[in-house]
């Protein structure tokens, strides 16, 4: 007997047994939505770890900056050949646990360990031997993600059709991702590294690391296992494939067709642009909060928990704009408002106005403006998600196949592009403005200090310019996407009953 024959459901175009599934009808109830959610979780513990990154290989165990951007980059370009692969693997596969499900369960393990290991090389190793280590042990983490991460998303665009209710899915995915990633980065800083008479910046204790390894590989296994094994009763009614042969055909197909989407076109843009952007932030505002403003582990603390609030009300923002302006819309301003507010310090202080750390308005105003730009720029996430949910059903009535798997692919490989292309940027960045390796022994020049606060400020601004400049070819709107999706109907009741 033929897999195919085995399988619970039936191939559309296809023998087999059962009913054909009716693929994402009418909204999700809040359990499913909030199960598969929880496989947000393993991005929130990457992210709350990864605030470590370059401090600890760079500060801590003396790698230069434009080493550790290097290894970052490595990994990214692994990604850009994996993560489409896998997407388009996983929107062919065949079996009884469905397409995506079997990817997702094989990477619990090797992520958990992948991530450990990141956080504890071996001793005793040079320069070179540390770039070496780190290097791979982000390759396997990045390919590790890419085996979970793409067929989640995937599944995530497969699960309801329903306009807005992909907005409150995401909604939902991205509150657990945002609660999660405030609360987590609040014990890494707080319980894991606090602050010490021989470690004011406890980031740079070495001897806390091994605890990072053991908390981020368990939470990161946790968040796989209960996510794929949470969403499992959704199989039977997912769409499914008319193909078990994937080959480089027909990933070059898809590829090529999506290359003349101009709404993928433009969300791929807007993402990877803005997610980039994030990136440099991420390596180079660290430096600035502990070299240049003087914060403290704990302070640094409190800024995690600033960012509760737009975990809060991001799915309610998100409904409320794109009701309002449209997805593109709402992409556009929301863009271009959160980097603004979010680089006003740093510009503020360039050109010296704003208060000093003596000052009673120095923690508000700067505490101030990551409360602002964080409740806002989850929304980013939520609408583009959104979008390319809508882009799946675009492509399928152009092609007349589902693609979830490939067109979800940017999005992994975006958020990766935080540690691979922003982390290089940053990197080489830091050796630009001639940031000192060990920046506890040596103290920052004025010139590199201003340096940081050029990239994390103007420049930052800048790359969100560019990502709205992109969002701005967006052509789908509510009004399209439901023609599109009543032409879909028609064409599978006519397909049923030929």
């Amino acid at each position: 007997m033929a897999l195919r024959d085995k399988l619970p459901f039936k191939f559309r175009g296809g023998e087999g047994r059962g009913e054909t599934p009716d693929p994402g009808s009418g909204k999700l109830p809040l359990t499913t939505k909030l199960t598969y959610s929880t496989g947000s979780l393993q991005w929130a513990m990457v992210q709350a770890a990864g605030m470590a990154n370059m401090v600890f290989y760079n500060q801590v165990l003396g790698v230069s900056p434009a080493l550790c951007g290097t290894a970052f980059l490595i990994a990214n370009i692994v990604d850009a050949i994996s993560d489409p692969m896998v997407g388009m693997l996983s929107d062919r596969f065949q079996s009884r646990w469905g397409r995506r499900h079997p990817f997702m369960i094989l990477s619990a393990v090797p992520f958990a360990a992948s991530i450990y290991f990141m956080y504890q090389p071996v001793g005793g190793l040079s320069e070179t031997g540390l770039f070496l280590w780190l290097t791979v042990s982000m390759v396997l983490m990045h390919l590790s993600y890419t085996f979970f991460n793409v067929p989640l998303l995937a599944l995530g665009a497969e699960l309801t059709d329903d306009y807005h209710d992909r907005t409150a899915l995401w909604g939902w995915f991205w509150t657990f991702s945002l609660v999660g990633s405030a609360g987590l980065s609040v014990f890494v800083l707080r319980v894991i590294f606090p602050s010490t008479p021989e470690y004011d910046f406890g980031l740079l204790n070495e001897g806390r690391y091994p605890l990072l390894a053991g908390m981020a590989a368990l939470i990161v296994f946790l968040s796989v296992v209960f996510s794929t094994i949470g969403t499992r009763s959704q199989i039977p009614r997912l769409s499914v494939t008319e193909s078990n042969r994937p080959g480089l055909k027909e990933y070059v197909e898809h590829l090529g067709r999506l290359l003349f989407n101009r709404s993928y076109i433009s969300v791929c843009g807007s993402w990877l642009t803005i997610m980039t952007g994030k990136g440099v932030l991420s390596v180079v505002v660290l430096y600035t909060w502990l070299y240049y403003y003087g914060v403290t582990t704990e302070q640094l603390a409190i800024l995690s928990f600033v960012k509760i609030p737009g975990a809060i009300i991001v799915y309610p923002l998100a409904a409320f704009l794109t009701r309002l302006l449209e997805k593109r819309g709402t992409m556009i301003l929301i863009a271009l408002l959160s980097a603004a507010i979010s680089a006003s310090p740093h510009v503020a202080s360039l050109g010296g106005f704003f208060p000093d750390n003596t000052s009673l308005l120095f923690l508000p105003l700067l505490f101030g403006s990551v409360f602002v730009g964080n409740a806002l720029e989850p929304v980013l996430s939520v609408v583009a998600d959104s979008q390319l949910a809508d882009i799946c059903d675009d492509h399928e009535l152009k092609t007349g196949a589902r693609a979830e798997g490939v067109i979800y692919s940017v999005r992994t490989f975006a958020m990766k592009a935080t540690d691979g292309v922003g982390g290089f940027i940053g990197g080489i960045g830091l050796v630009l403005i001639g940031f000192p390796e060990d920046a506890s022994a040596t103290e920052p020049s004025k010139e590199a200090l201003n340096g940081l606060l050029f990239i994390a400020g103007p420049f930052f601004f800048l790359i969100f310019v560019v990502g709205a400049v992109f969002m701005s070819m967006y052509s789908l709107n509510e009004k399209r996407v439901t023609e599109i999706q009543a032409q879909l109907a028609e064409k599978r009741a006519a397909k049923e009953s030929a």
